[in-house]
């Protein structure tokens, strides 16, 4: 009895849940019916701009000096004085004495020659007039025989002192080099720069011996610093007659920009490419392209967040820098986003039918967010950036102002 109770319980129960859910479905509101999604694809674009004067190559680098030399003294002895501006750091003159060494041991030397150049002279004087006596002696013997009717004969070279002689001025040319010696060296006491610039180190003292060819210091010049730019081959070609520059030739220059930042702010130098070195990096494989800046330590040109006037910092040695070359100036070429390349050096773009055509480019020059390339485009044209991974030709795409329309 209680089986059958509890069946029929059972019974109703699942009878009654099945009448619940059927009225629940039935009176349930219909869904509300959409369009199916469209299957034309969605891009991305942007516009190509065609592009006008030169293409910049942009590179980086340190920079150095363009002539840094070893200060030393070419004789010794004790300093006695030194310029106060010998120093790390100091700015010296060209032509501008450096230090000085003790010249009294110089001095006595030149004026031992000079007295032994005297005495040589005298010598040569005496040995001159003896010749001179020789000589009127032996036409008087000559004479004498003549009148006698012999021959006198020719007198010898000996006879006419004629090697004493040589031998005097031998001696006079010997002490006068020697002379110019000790002048030299008596020169030699006071160091000059032989150009102006800033010490990068010292280490001298008055008071110091110092000796023939010791270095007590380094100068690097302050007319012009160098940065060297690696530089691809396709980047290397991108600048107008690199192979022909000469180091030094003002008629031939590729105008450059060097920029370096300092503090919150940027800051550009003008300069040139001055040469490029004809051996190729071993181990990057990449051009090295000589950029002079001239005039490096006035004040650079603010390009962002420029600072209070005066605080602008000089270009300074061994500061990393960018570096901006003038590059050829094609007839045509167009400036499109970098995400419009896509492999095989293609630019997919857009007509107004929102047909996708496939347009190969060569591409010049890779900077930032845009490239420059040279094909078969238009100014303003739609170009892919995105959305889409593969494309065909004539296939039709979704675009912004497709959609907006």
């Amino acid at each position: 009895m209680k089986k059958l109770t509890s069946f029929l319980i059972a019974t109703v129960i699942l009878v009654g849940s099945g009448a619940l859910a059927y009225y629940l479905v039935s009176t349930a509101p219909e869904p509300e019916r959409r369009e199916p999604p469209p299957q034309i694809p969605f891009a991305r674009t942007a516009r190509v701009v065609a592009g006008s004067g030169a293409i910049p190559v942009y590179g980086a680098g340190t920079v150095r000096p363009s002539a840094e030399i070893d200060i030393a003294p070419l004789v010794s002895g004790n300093v006695v004085w030194m310029n106060p501006a010998f120093q790390s750091g100091g700015r010296i003159r060209a032509g501008q004495a450096i230090f000085r060494i003790e010249k009294e041991d110089y001095l006595h030397r030149l004026r031992q020659v000079e007295a032994e150049l005297e005495a040589r002279r005298v010598a040569l004087f005496v040995a001159k007039e003896e010749a001179a006596f020789a000589r009127t002696e032996f036409e008087q013997y000559s004479r004498q025989q003549i009148e006698a009717g012999a021959s006198a004969g020719e007198p010898g070279p000996l006879a006419l002192k004629e090697p004493q002689i040589k031998a005097a001025q031998a001696a006079i040319d010997r002490v006068e080099s020697q002379l110019a010696d000790a002048r030299l060296a008596l020169s030699r006491t006071e160091v000059r720069a032989p150009f102006g610039g800033y010490v990068r180190h010292e280490s001298l003292d008055v008071g110091q011996f110092v000796t023939a060819g010791q270095a007590v210091g380094r100068l690097f010049a302050a007319e012009a610093v160098e940065v060297v730019v690696p530089l691809s081959d396709a980047n290397a070609a991108l600048i107008p007659g690199l192979w022909k520059l000469r180091a030094g030739d003002a008629r031939r220059r590729v105008s450059a920009r060097v920029i370096a930042e300092y503090g919150a702010g940027s800051y550009a130098w003008r300069g040139y490419v001055d040469r490029a070195e004809v051996s190729i990096d071993e181990q990057s494989r990449t051009i090295d392209a000589v950029v002079r800046v001239p005039n490096p330590f006035s004040s650079g040109k603010p390009t962002r967040g420029a600072g209070q006037p005066g605080s602008t910092p000089p270009l300074l040695v061994g500061k990393f820098v960018e570096v901006e070359i003038q590059g050829l100036v094609p007839e045509s070429y167009f400036r499109v986003p970098r995400p419009a390349l896509h492999p095989g050096n293609e630019v997919w773009t857009v007509g107004e039918d929102r047909k996708v055509g496939i347009v190969p480019v060569r591409v010049l020059q890779r900077v930032n967010d845009e490239a420059f390339v040279i094909g078969a485009l238009q100014d303003g044209q739609p170009v892919i950036i995105g959305g889409v991974q593969l494309v065909t030709e004539g296939m039709t795409v979704r675009t912004e102002e497709g959609s907006a329309r």
